[in-house]
């Protein structure tokens, strides 16, 4: 089991790891403002393939999904190098991969393995009013450790404390909404989006002072909801509460794997303020403290690894098969979605000069609640955390500037990404790594279109009213 362990943490590297080729030297990146927007083809394509595959072609998606998915990442840049050369080809992928991909990947590998590695203890039977009060931590303390950090802490606790229940998937559903991602909105550490801000100038508290009504109305809004749903599906289900022999305290297990959570954002904090210089690395740019950053959050994989018990870590449930799944997906989606962000970013010179000339009014003046729906739309099926910064740029980049005046703006960029996020599976990485979980235990989630269903009926109307209240 030790060995499996090992080979897990491995193959999540080698998953992204196996898309890079060898140390050929960047010739210059592709302008956006050449691209057309049939370079978006693949992109759409691995999002359709994630979203039917899986309800038309299951057996074979399930065990070629990588394959399906390097066959899309292949798809653009095979043209890409025919067209532009194979040095253009080169530098597109390789700065997707070392400045994006990888340090996603290892972050979320670092909080993936330690919060798999934490056991909340005790006696929980999943009541409504239980169920609403895990929901509630977990969107508490996403700010705090992350969304990745907080959904693997408490997806465990909520999946044991809920076995017993027929009608369980609108839990796991909510889960993904508040947890995952609207949970994360106070914090550079909570969500990858305000992390990026932080690391271009937002300072570090500018959220929590600037997004706390917009985080708690929704939160409120959404905690609600979910227990009235919840609720009324016990009251038609009428389940029989399983009886405990021994009731167990809450209490945690595996205290060396919370204070490596607390290593991991604390590195995630030090990054932002630690300034050592640049380094290049496949021919590009990073900065020195990001790349200690990733080789710290491997250390902190591999003390995990090596030093928590098989028995916590199968009490807890814990396996491979998620965050593999993400490595692989995610790899072909950042990937697939590099053309579609350098046409963003080529604003009114580029392809989607319409979408872009929405967000400001005749006098040049940025309209907020425009950037809120833009951001958060696109934040949706392209990750949120690149969509940030390219509306971040469009609203003009100066940190000092969009803190002040340009609050209202920012915030809309903000909660558009990280609220948004939560509109399908692959809007943030925790949404599909919960989807993954769940279903290893046994649980059905929806189907990718469904998942988006759910998000229309219930967050859909939340964000109309965020807009009429906040950005209109």
């Amino acid at each position: 089991m030790r060995g499996r362990v090992w080979q897990g943490a491995v193959g999540v590297l080698a998953a992204g790891a196996a898309m890079l080729p060898g140390g050929a030297q960047a010739a210059g990146g592709v302008s956006g403002a050449e691209l057309s927007l049939l370079w978006a083809v693949p992109f759409v394509g691995i999002l359709l393939s994630i979203a039917l595959m899986p309800l038309f072609a299951a057996h074979l998606w399930h065990h070629h999904y990588g394959k399906i998915a390097a066959g899309w990442a292949a798809l653009l840049l095979v043209p890409l190098a025919a067209t532009y050369g194979p040095g253009a080809a080169w530098y597109e992928f390789a700065h997707v991969m070392v400045l994006e991909y990888i340090p996603f990947i290892a972050l979320l590998l670092a909080l993936y393995t330690a919060g798999g590695g934490v056991l909340l203890k005790g006696s929980l039977v999943g009541t409504p009013t239980t169920n609403t009060a895990l929901l509630a931590i977990g969107t508490a303390l996403a700010s705090l450790m992350g969304t990745t950090g907080a959904a693997m802490l408490l997806i465990r606790p909520v999946l044991r404390a809920n076995a017993f229940r027929k009608q369980k998937t609108h839990t796991f559903v909510f889960f993904i909404f508040l947890v995952a991602n609207i949970g994360g909105s106070l914090t550079p550490v909570g969500d990858p989006p305000l992390y990026l801000g932080f690391l271009r100038g937002v300072s570090f508290f500018w959220p929590t002072t600037h997004l706390f009504h917009e985080y708690l109305f929704c939160a409120v809004a959404l905690l609600s909801v979910y227990w009235l749903l919840d609720t009324w599906a016990w009251s038609r289900e009428k389940p029989v509460v399983p009886v405990l022999e021994r009731r167990e305290k809450l209490g945690i297990e595996g205290w060396l794997n919370v204070w490596l959570v607390v290593a991991t954002v604390s590195v995630v904090i030090a990054m932002g303020y630690v300034k050592l210089g640049s380094i290049y690395i496949l021919g590009q740019s990073m900065e020195v403290e990001r790349a200690i950053g990733i080789l710290l959050f491997l250390v902190i994989t591999a003390i995990s690894v090596r030093f928590t018990s098989l028995r916590l870590r199968e009490a807890n449930g814990f396996a491979w098969g998620a965050i593999l799944e993400v490595a692989k997906l995610f790899a072909a989606i950042f990937v697939c979605m590099a053309p579609v962000l350098l046409i963003l970013r080529a604003g009114s010179a580029g392809a989607a000069a319409p979408l872009v000339a929405l967000i400001s009014d005749a006098e040049g003046n940025p309209v907020p609640w425009v950037y809120f729906w833009l951001t958060g739309v696109l934040s949706s099926f392209l990750d949120n955390a690149p969509t940030y910064i390219v509306f971040f740029e469009l609203a003009g980049g100066d940190p000092a500037r969009l803190m002040v005046e340009g609050a209202l703006t920012l915030a809309a960029i903000s909660c558009g990404a990280v609220f948004m996020g939560a509109n399908s599976y692959i809007g943030n990485a925790p949404n599909f790594m919960v989807k993954a979980i769940v279903e290893e235990n046994g649980v059905r989630m929806p189907s990718f279109f469904g998942y988006c269903a759910w998000a229309a009926l219930f967050l859909l109307p939340l964000f109309f009213l965020v807009t009429l209240i906040f950005f209109a």
